[in-house]
């Protein structure tokens, strides 16, 4: 307490240690204001985007927001923060491509205790990286100082994307029809699902098999927290090229719900998808996890993506050619299964081993 009385610091909220946050953020940020049609800096009431009206004469904006769940204890637990923020940005931009929607811009929220400068600049400065990787500006957010709702060192993440797509070419998976073929495209590991399985199986602290820098054979030389904390995979640039080239009848985002909850998201009524289990690369954190859990194939199935981040349901004679095309723009890819017709009383998903 002051000579004046009570503060707003002695409260617990530093106003001091915000505009340092501020300065220390700038110029990750102004590195995602170069996207045409943003108009003015970060610092005003709300951020200002003019959409391109040549280019999307008939233009529907398509919104999305997630968060990265339980994924942060791993950056609570390491002090690793520099990743988190991709995922942040990913698991928005990601959902909203699934109706081929372009990605303009990006909002966050972080919630914290404390703010910790140097752990909160990692943190923007990996929402920062993952807007540049989804072509989209980050043009607002907030960085809220709570005391007494987070534990020491510990914080939250929120995120908001809107993107626009011409109402002619919305992918509602209408067109998705028997015959289909379902191109995968790779996942880089867990992504930002699945995590209080993974981390009950996996973690030592949290009642499993490892510390955070064992390294288990199975993982090819990475340690356990190097391979939890791989970010999730931006899949903007590629899926955006491969609508312009070819005919997309429906995406699915291989997300919380694994296998079985998503790909059921593109299909229409009477249809199923099955998949072929040795048509793709299961990355090896996944057999690790079903092994030690033991994790039943099915629940595997329900809870992660297996190495599919995801999956696009395409004519049969345009399949090679996709993913093909896929792999020449840096996703590994694979022709993995069909679209067939449902059979009453039977899964939407079958995985064929």
């Amino acid at each position: 307490m002051t000579e004046k009385g009570l503060t707003y610091a002695d409260a617990g909220v530093n106003r001091e240690r915000h505009y340092q946050l501020v300065e220390r953020i700038a110029a990750h940020t102004a590195r995602t204001l170069q996207r045409p049609g943003v108009l003015g800096n970060i610092g005003a009431f709300g951020g200002l985007f003019q959409l391109d009206l040549a280019r999307y004469p008939d233009p529907v904006l398509v919104s999305g927001t997630d968060g990265v769940g339980t994924k942060l204890r791993l950056a609570f637990l390491s002090g690793r923060h520099e990743t988190v923020g991709i995922d942040l940005v990913a698991m928005s931009v990601n959902d909203i491509l699934c109706q081929g929607a372009e990605p303009l811009f990006f909002l966050d929220y972080i919630g914290t205790g404390q703010k910790d400068l140097a752990v909160l600049e990692q943190v923007v400065k990996g929402i920062a990286d993952g807007c540049l990787q989804a072509g989209c500006a980050l043009i607002g957010g907030e960085t809220a100082e709570l005391p007494g709702m987070y534990a020491p060192g510990e914080y939250d993440l929120a995120g908001f994307a809107v993107g626009v797509v011409n109402r002619d070419r919305i992918l509602t998976g209408e067109k998705v029809a028997p015959g289909d073929v379902l191109v995968g495209l790779a996942s880089s590991g867990l992504h930002s699902n699945g995590y209080s399985l993974a981390r009950r199986v996996l973690l030592r602290v949290d009642g499993g098999a490892f510390e955070l820098e064992d390294r288990p054979p199975e993982l090819n030389g990475q340690t356990v927290v190097e391979a939890m904390l791989a970010p999730t995979r931006i899949y903007v640039r590629t899926v955006l090229n491969l609508l312009e080239r070819f005919e997309v009848h429906g995406i699915a985002n291989i997300t919380g719900g694994g296998l079985h909850e998503n790909l059921p998201r593109m299909l229409p009524d009477g249809t199923a998808a099955v998949l072929l289990w040795d048509a793709w690369k299961v990355p090896p954190i996944f057999d690790l996890i079903q092994r030690l859990g033991p994790v039943a194939p099915a629940e595997m199935e329900a809870t992660f993506n297996l190495g599919l981040g995801m999956v696009l349901a395409v004519p049969a004679d345009e399949a090679e050619a996709v993913a093909a095309a896929a792999r020449e723009l840096g996703d590994e890819a694979w022709v993995v299964g069909e679209v067939v017709a449902a059979e009453a009383g039977k899964p939407r998903v079958v995985v064929r081993r």
